[in-house]
């Protein structure tokens, strides 16, 4: 009998590499949210940036802040700054407890960092790009106006993280309603009408639609086939490249950030494949993203669908 192994064709061999990678990825970012939690609640760290423990530290603040402000009005509070003060610690670290929180404010601060590392080493800017600009400059009316909107938003974007804003009305729609259910939780008697009229303001002055997110989200699925042009990240700058990244993939938008660090560099190949784009093309972005870091062996003969089988077996980062 020969007992020699038979080689795998090379297809095989570049999906069970990539298979591992991603396998590998998972297992990181399920570990992310528990270990970023227990850190910024000590003061000690070393698996994190201190930039990274602040930032997420100073979001979860920011939303904080901006519940017990609303509170405080609805209250007629005389003194609406030392009620912010009293309670904003307590009220941030219940939110701090929260692994979607913290999940969706290190994607946001890994975007953040995205944005300024591509404009540091492609002089790729952070808030105008020229997809950007031909949308401000299309026939559609409703397309101009939606891509000013985006441009003013991601502008806005930019300064909060650099001063560690959050604010709330830039909260995806099931995160705002967990950040009021999380203060609710906290308020002696919170079914007053002192809570009922904040919540009610809060709840009526949340538009998601015309979120950052919203905005990118709507100028991406308005390109219909067009979006493969939102895969390029020189054309279409870190913004919108993430966005059409989470929507030609299928992945959440949180999970198409954390895809741009070195550890998920299976999960950015498999979305971009699954977006359609060739093999050199994908090289193409890496070569921006990713300068140091070569394609497996084998991977022009992945087929798109087979990439998108195997990021399907993803244990996290499906879009919700």
């Amino acid at each position: 009998m020969d007992n020699t192994t038979t080689p795998q064709p090379p297809e095989i061999q570049v999906e069970d590499v990539l298979r591992e990678e991603l396998s590998h990825g998972d297992t990181v970012i399920s570990t992310l949210a528990p270990i970023l939690g227990h850190l910024v609640s000590s003061p000690a760290n070393s698996l994190f940036s201190d930039e990274i423990i602040a930032q997420v530290r100073g979001m979860a603040d920011s939303v904080s802040s901006q519940l017990l402000r609303a509170e405080a009005n609805a209250a007629q509070a005389g003194d609406v700054e030392s009620f912010i003060v009293a309670r904003s610690d307590a009220l941030s670290a219940d939110i701090l407890r929260n692994e979607d929180f913290l999940t969706h404010f290190h994607a946001l601060t890994i975007e953040r960092q995205f944005a300024e590392r591509l404009e540091a080493r492609n002089a790729i800017d952070l808030v105008l790009s020229p997809l950007l600009q031909a949308l401000i400059a299309s026939d559609n009316d409703q397309t101009a106006s939606t891509a000013m909107a985006a441009l003013a938003a991601q502008a806005r974007f930019m300064q909060q993280q650099r001063r560690m804003d959050m604010p709330l009305n830039e909260l995806p729609g099931d995160l705002y309603h967990t950040a009021i259910m999380i203060w609710r939780a906290q308020v002696p008697n919170s079914g007053d009408a002192i809570c009922e009229r904040a919540e009610g303001e809060l709840r009526s002055s949340y538009d998601e639609a015309s979120s950052r997110h919203g905005l990118l989200t709507r100028l991406v699925t308005g390109m219909g086939s067009g979006v493969r042009a939102a895969l390029s990240v020189h054309h279409a700058g870190s913004a919108i490249f993430l966005t059409a990244l989470s929507v030609a993939s299928g992945q959440s938008r949180n999970f198409a950030a954390f895809s741009t660090t070195e550890g998920q560099v299976g999960r950015l190949a498999l979305g971009l494949r699954v977006g359609g784009l060739k093999p050199s093309e994908i090289e193409e972005q890496f070569l921006l993203i990713h300068p140091e870091i070569a394609l497996p062996e084998g991977f022009e003969m992945l087929r798109s669908d087979t990439a998108a089988s195997l990021l399907a077996t993803s244990a996290t980062g499906a879009a919700g």
